[in-house]
């Protein structure tokens, strides 16, 4: 039999694997939640962890911890930030909706490493760690704080990097003329650049509504303890418990001005990843625009090529695929059903609390991790290394009838009508269908229809 030890909470006697840094509410969460593999993620955990530090020191300054507590809890903390102790929050997402589980978690582990660290402290999991907080305003505080930690580190790097790899390639590729593609259907033709730059204006604009969405995150909900009213809290603890937060993190946080609100409610969750879905919505067109443009080798569109990073088929020697494009496109649509689960959560909870809070926070941090990893992914093995085949674009441009377009305003738009189908039903050139037509002379024509002029 695995070794135990006893462990005490308000009903009863818990057994505890005895290498578990964990403690009795920890273990009855272990035992009664076995759904899934989801395991909360360790942004929130390290979120909890740190937001532990930050009030310890605020509960040691306004006099409601000793400063040895304080410090000691503080150590702790910063000891599980340092990493190694991840196999003690074992924890899965689904779990009572509020995260108390979670919280409990954070404050056992940390108070068992206080022990470890002095063992003659007697810290309390509730009475030191949780001192001035409870499950309701730390747990939608650790869920803020991990989502704008994982944007700023995570989502942002990986994206800005992608926007330089597009610009690298707009000035590149700015003077390559190429037709242009409405409705899957030839159109008139602009500057491959031009298309480059209409991509990385996508991502740019993404980027600028994922900071503005990001800034209700920045509200935290801490003081407002169980139901909003900031019950065993010393007034000012949200607003300096946010200030050290910012310091700690630095990243800027402020005390929500409603603490009711920031309890009932995930609708700033529910915007920023909106942002995320936008940007989600932006990937899979860009992935998809270059898989398209990359068709072939031989029977596709063949107008750019993309690195050829892994054998593409089981059976079919030498193929090769746009896997890149394919995983990108795919997260993309996780992205886009996380949203929905999100929006869903928000919807809920009754009263003074929502209720599900650990989905919501699950599926926002794997939207940002997914489209930071792929994005990553899909700049250095396949955008950073897209090449325009000249010939192919020339080749389309000639061959396009819709360069017709050029003479509506020389010969109107029902004579040039004619000169498009009469080129296209006799897959003849649009100067020969002009010229047979009798509406332009050649050097008319030539001087009309010049794609340098049409971009």
């Amino acid at each position: 039999m695995d070794e135990y030890r006893i462990e005490h909470d308000s009903l009863g006697e818990v057994r505890v694997p005895a290498d578990a840094l964990w403690g009795a509410q920890t273990e009855r969460s272990r035992q009664n939640f076995k759904i899934g593999q989801e395991r909360m993620p360790m942004p929130v955990v390290r979120a909890l962890v740190v937001l532990k530090k930050a009030c310890a020191a605020v509960n040691g300054r306004m006099g409601k911890l000793n400063a040895e507590t304080a410090a000691l809890i503080s150590q702790a903390c910063d000891a599980i930030l340092a990493g190694g102790y991840e196999a003690h929050f074992p924890l899965v997402v689904w779990q009572t909706g509020s995260g108390t589980q979670s919280n409990m978690n954070a404050n056992e582990v940390i108070a068992h490493l206080c022990a470890r660290l002095d063992p003659e402290a007697k810290v309390h999991p509730n009475d030191h760690v949780n001192r001035s907080q409870s499950s309701n305003d730390t747990f939608p505080t650790a869920m803020h704080i991990a989502a704008v930690t994982e944007l700023q580190e995570r989502l942002f790097p990986s994206l800005e990097a992608l926007v330089a790899t597009l610009r690298r390639l707009e000035v590149e590729n700015w003077d390559q003329i190429k037709i242009g593609r409405t409705h899957l259907q030839d159109a008139v033709p602009l500057r491959f650049g031009q298309e480059l730059s209409g991509w990385r204006v996508m991502l740019e604009r993404a980027a600028a509504m994922l900071q503005e969405s990001s800034a209700g995150l920045r509200d935290l909900a801490i003081g407002g303890t169980a139901v909003g009213t900031g019950l065993n809290a010393p007034e000012g603890f949200g607003e300096a418990v946010a200030e050290e937060l910012s310091a700690l993190t630095g990243h800027y946080f402020n005390s929500a001005p409603n603490k009711f609100h920031a309890l009932t409610s995930q609708d700033a969750l529910v915007y920023a990843h909106g942002a995320l879905k936008a940007l989600a919505a932006n990937l899979m067109k860009i992935a998809n625009d270059v898989r398209w443009m990359a068709s072939g080798p031989n029977c596709g569109l063949g107008e750019i090529s993309i690195p050829e990073n892994e054998p593409g088929s089981s059976i079919m020697p030498g193929k090769v695929n746009p896997t890149q494009c394919e995983a990108l496109t795919m997260a993309a649509v996780q992205v886009m059903g996380n949203d929905a689960a999100i929006g869903i959560a928000a919807s809920q909870g009754n009263f003074e609390l929502n209720v599900y809070q650990p989905v919501a926070i699950y599926n926002f941090l794997q939207s940002t991790r997914l489209l930071a990893d792929a994005m990553a992914s899909f700049n250095t093995n396949c955008a950073a290394g897209i090449r325009a085949n000249s010939a192919k674009m020339e080749e389309h441009l000639r061959n396009s009838v819709m360069l017709v377009t050029a003479l509506t305003p020389s010969i109107g738009y029902d004579k040039a009508a004619k000169v498009a189908q009469k080129a296209q039903k006799e897959r003849t050139t649009l100067k020969e269908a002009c010229l047979s037509l009798g509406f332009l002379s050649a050097e008319e024509y030539d001087r009309i229809v010049d794609p340098t002029k049409m971009v």
